[in-house]
Formats: structure tokens, C-alpha cells, sequence
């Protein structure tokens, strides 16, 4: 069984995660997607929300075996004790394949025999992350159904005190 980990913070967890998740799920059997403690971040959900959070966003890939886990410590640690070939990384802009270099780099140094694989991310995820999720949700952002699964975008707005706008849809759009 060709196994591979998607490590990230995942905070929140935004469509353009989901893409590559959904997309590395049909290059391997099992895909294991891992929320990375950072003990240098500080994360607007705790570890087991984003995790629930994550379970139910992937609740529809039904093409492949996913399952959700935890870790903190070396990324490249739990890959070989999950038994994984490889790990799976979304790449969005020049500055993201820099620093995917310099960790695949050091990770093929550590575990030879685990690959990393760089998805390109789709043009639509491609200027977004879960820093401008988080900022837009904290200034009440109508347009966080677009970014994110719905379920997600409710927590969002929970967390920060907004409701959603009257008649707000995944449709509708706002300026910004």
C-alpha cells in the first residue's frame, strides 16, 4: 500500500488544502493528513478542532483511504513510523518552492527512502492561505465560503464573533 503524509498547520484548513488532498488521493492508497503542533505558532483552533474540522472536509473524497493525525516534532520522523513513501506539499508561488526545496532537501537527507511530492496548486488556491483565511475571518470577510468549506467558515466566524451575512451563500461575493 503506496502511503503518504500532508503535514501542515491547517489553521484552518482552506479549499486549496483540500485540493491537494483530494488530488495526492488518487496518486496514493492511504493518504494520512497530519496537523503539525508548532509550538512557535499560535493557532486559532486547538489541534483536535482542526482535526474534526479536517474529517469532515474530506468527508467526500471517497476515492481513497484518508485518515487524519497529529504530531509534534520532525515531520519526516512520523513519516517513517507511519510507514509513508512520500510527502505530499502544495507549492503556490515562487517563495513556496524555496522553501519546499530546503525541506526536501534536508528531509532526503534525514530519510532517503521517503520522496517528497510538490503538487501545483490549482490557479483558483493559488494566492490563497490560511494566514489571509484567518485575517479576513477576523475583520468579519463576507467571502470566507469561497475559501474554505462552509463548515470551516462557520467556525471562523464563531471564533471571531461575526455572523454570517444576511442571505450569504457560497455564491455570493463582496467587495474586499
Amino acid at each position: 500500500m503506496r502511503t503518504a503524509i500532508y503535514p501542515g498547520t491547517f489553521d484552518p484548513i482552506t479549499n486549496g488544502h483540500l485540493d491537494i488532498a483530494e488530488r495526492a488521493g488518487y496518486l496514493f492508497d492511504k493518504l494520512i493528513i497530519l496537523v503539525v503542533v508548532n509550538p512557535n505558532k499560535k493557532p486559532i483552533f486547538d489541534v483536535e478542532q482542526r482535526k474534526a474540522l479536517i474529517r469532515e472536509a474530506v468527508r467526500p473524497f471517497d476515492h481513497c483511504v484518508i485518515e487524519v493525525d497529529s504530531f509534534q516534532g520532525l515531520t519526516i520522523d512520523y513519516a517513517r513510523r507511519a510507514g509513508a513513501q512520500a510527502m505530499v506539499r502544495g507549492l503556490r508561488v515562487l517563495t513556496d518552492f524555496e522553501w519546499e526545496l530546503q525541506l526536501a532537501l534536508i528531509n532526503h537527507k534525514l530519510a532517503p527512502e521517503i520522496e517528497t511530492v510538490c503538487l501545483m496548486t490549482a490557479q483558483e488556491h493559488s494566492f490563497l492561505s490560511a494566514s489571509i483565511v484567518r485575517e479576513l475571518a477576523q475583520h468579519g470577510g463576507r467571502d470566507l465560503d469561497e475559501l474554505v468549506p462552509p463548515h470551516v467558515a462557520a467556525a471562523l466566524r464563531a471564533v471571531f464573533g461575526h455572523q454570517a451575512p444576511v442571505g450569504a451563500g457560497a455564491g455570493d461575493r463582496s467587495e474586499m
